[in-house]
């Protein structure tokens, strides 16, 4: 299951990568917000964060206007590792590196076609594993 969030900022952005988990079939769990109306992007960011951090959801998506303060507020929970993509390269290298567990993007930042490529690369590509990966994740746990 994969969790989604956003604030007004990230909203229609949102509604095209939640097209796209349909089409393909993925389970996901919405926790808004549901409008362009102004929120506080804190109150979603926060949320998402903790569901994947209980294992409730095994990944998240976070959107705001830039991604920066809702990827901000995803890392302060223990647990997540939020990374801010804007190109498919830093999504596979974030999965591939970091283990991240959050993929945040701006909606005023990347258009929606290059949105779902970064969300299909997030989501398809796995954690090297390597020795040195899992070293480096660990040390950001502790």
């Amino acid at each position: 299951m994969i969790a989604i969030g956003c604030d007004h900022g990230g909203y229609e952005l949102k509604l095209e990568i939640i097209k796209y988990l349909e089409s393909r079939g993925l389970e996901y769990k919405d926790f808004g917000c549901h409008s362009a109306t102004p929120v506080d992007y804190p109150v979603y960011g926060r949320a998402v964060a903790q569901a994947v951090a209980k294992g409730e959801c095994q990944r998240g998506i976070l959107l705001c206007g830039t991604g920066i303060g809702i990827s901000i507020v995803a890392n302060k929970v223990p647990g997540i590792r939020a990374a801010l993509c804007c190109d498919c390269f830093s999504a596979e290298a974030t999965r591939t590196h970091n283990d991240a567990n959050i993929l945040a993007m701006g909606g005023r930042v990347v258009g929606p076609g290059l949105a779902v490529k970064i969300v299909e690369t997030f989501l398809d590509t796995p954690f090297s594993g390597e020795e040195r990966h899992a070293r480096r994740v660990a040390m950001i746990e502790e």
